[in-house]
């Protein structure tokens, strides 16, 4: 095959502005994204609440569930790439995904007469939301790249404006869902409350579903009117003026060959992390192989060109990378928002807020900073200062450390009974924002840069695909929560030293035992990669080192990276 034409070219800047199919993506995303972080918001405090599961296990599920979230957008990916398309899968996976947050919304009906029939609800609920998704994430951020020509430098600004759609969507969701279904009178949870939550998720769903219906003809089209993301036809001979293969080409023994790769990795990765928990030792061990799998099947495409496949494997490289940044943010759904519900003074301006809200401050500040950021980099590019890429993603790990770093420090200090002021978690979350803002959209973007055509959707897939793999160590990584003041409290009450019992000077009974399960307290400190973690000091640092060490090995690559990018920054 020829080489890619683009390959050699500099980056081009084509008109001022952006096309106002800019907007109508944005607006889509928007609301798909309140009905995704509502719902996040709400979902590890209804595990807890009302189906009584344990924090560990509802981190789990938290995992495992955002993990597929990001892994079947893969199979979306290809789907939309060889078959029905774009719109029509972003179409699709909406109504998905709505119809799976009506069936939250009948879990969080049922729970108090039939807990065993709610519990299968959100099993189903959860399952249905993960495929809607699959078909939905990975189209729409690829129509963004389709907008613009292959080296427009408007692209990073673009995926930042789009970035701010998704949390400004992120921000009403985690506003209003929060008010609705967290809500506490007199310091009692009313449980019963969550499913007006869930129903204000799905709704927002449907509604900008229905939006890109109407407007996709009009405003999702290129210069000259043709559709963008329409049902692909190989039928037809095409105008390649790219020098690119229209089609991937994968042979019969490539495909065997990554699937006996997928169940080896599979069984491998299952028999190192073997669990009682069957999330841990089953879900996560097939999402990490299903995606190194599916990477690796790119890769034996016939007509991959010298030039495509260094641009891919520069993907990868820097999406192993950003596995530790996603670990660690998302602690955001999980073992942060149990934190901000016990360990945590929630007031703030004589307002206590919902502990599902304060995780909203990200928002906030992503809308606060998203079109400075924007301005910044066209700026920098304008003087030939523009950090490359990876650069740009090194620092974001960085800020996402310190931020870690900042609230490690506040809780070493914290005396007994002492809480956390939530200025701190508010002040975590600004320094996360800005990591987020050096990072994810300009992945987005880079995936739209350097990725061939034949292959956008399914690319944008296994970017996504880093965000699976990092979700589902977010939930191995929340679980290493240690007890708080009030585990040690409840423990205290139905006479037990949880202290004594977990620091060994105690040897617990029988009945302490079969009294903590019952309670759903551990009788012993987690654990992770040999270390025991005692206190949330030693459990933040964790989360210090993970990118820190990530951010100082991704930027001593950039001069390779750069050069296995033939031009694109």
């Amino acid at each position: 095959m020829t080489q890619t034409a683009v390959a050699q070219e500099p980056s081009t800047v084509s008109g001022k502005g952006h096309p106002k199919g800019l907007s109508v993506l944005f607006a889509t995303e928007m609301w798909e994204r309140f009905n995704f972080y509502g719902m996040r918001a709400l979902l590890t405090l209804f595990l807890v609440n009302a189906l009584a599961l344990s924090e560990a296990d509802s981190s789990y599920v938290y995992g495992g569930f955002l993990g597929l979230c990001y892994l079947t957008p893969m199979l979306g990916g290809y789907i939309a790439d060889r078959y029905l398309g774009n719109r029509n899968c972003i179409i699709l996976g909406g109504f998905i995904m709505g119809c799976g947050q009506m069936l939250m919304v009948l879990s969080a009906t049922l729970y108090a007469t039939n807990m065993e029939l709610a519990k299968i609800l959100v099993g189903v609920a959860l399952l249905v939301i993960i495929f809607g998704n699959g078909f939905f994430k990975p189209n729409i951020s690829s129509m963004v790249g389709q907008l613009y020509p292959k080296n427009d430098s408007r692209l990073d600004s673009a995926f930042t404006i789009f970035y701010m759609g998704i949390n400004v969507g992120a921000f009403l969701g985690m506003l209003i869902c929060p008010i609705l279904g967290d809500v506490k009178i007199e310091g009692v949870r009313i449980v019963s409350a969550f499913k007006w939550g869930f129903l204000a998720a799905g709704l927002a769903m449907f509604l900008g579903t229905i939006l890109f219906s109407f407007l996709k003809d009009k405003y999702v089209v290129t210069p000259d009117g043709k559709a963008i993301g329409a049902k692909p036809d190989f039928s037809k001979p095409t105008a390649n003026v790219t020098g690119e293969a229209d089609k991937a080409h994968f042979s019969q023994t490539s495909i065997i060959g990554v699937l006996v790769l997928l169940v080896v990795l599979f069984l491998g990765i299952h028999f190192v992390s073997v669990d009682p928990n069957p999330i841990k030792s089953w879900l996560y061990p097939f999402i990490y192989a299903s995606g190194i799998s599916l990477a690796v099947l790119i890769m034996t495409d016939k007509s991959i060109t010298k030039i495509e496949r260094q641009r891919i494997l520069v993907l990868y490289f820097v999406a192993f990378f950003v596995i530790f940044f996603w670990a660690c943010f998302e602690q955001a759904g999980s073992s942060l928002t149990f934190i901000a519900d016990y360990q945590t003074d929630r007031r703030l301006l004589g307002w206590d807020m919902p502990p599902s809200f304060i995780q909203n401050a990200n928002s906030i500040f992503i809308i606060v900073f998203a079109l400075p950021f924007s301005w910044l980099w066209l700026k920098l590019q304008k003087r030939n200062l523009e950090p490359i890429s990876p650069v740009k993603q090194s620092i974001g790990l960085a800020l996402l450390a310190l931020g870690f770093f900042i609230i490690a420090i506040q809780v070493k200090n914290l005396g007994d009974g002492e809480k956390l002021g939530v200025g701190w978690l508010i002040l975590m979350y600004l320094f996360h924002t800005l990591g987020e803002l050096c990072l994810s959209p300009i992945g987005l973007s880079l995936v739209a840069k350097l990725a061939p055509h034949r292959f956008s959707s399914l690319l944008m897939g296994v970017w996504f695909l880093a965000n699976a793999a990092g979700y589902a160590l977010a939930g191995t990584l929340g679980a290493l929560l240690p007890p708080t003041t009030d585990k040690f409290q409840l423990a205290t009450q139905n006479g037990i030293n949880l202290k004594g019992v977990l620091d060994g000077t105690i040897t617990a009974t029988a009945q302490q035992l079969d009294k903590l399960k019952e309670l759903k307290l551990a009788a012993h400190y987690p654990t992770f990669a040999g270390f025991t973690i005692h206190n949330l000091y030693e459990f933040f640092m964790v989360f210090v080192i993970l990118p820190g060490a990530a951010a100082i090995l991704l930027f001593i690559s950039t001069s390779f990276l750069k050069k296995w990018m033939h031009g694109v920054k």
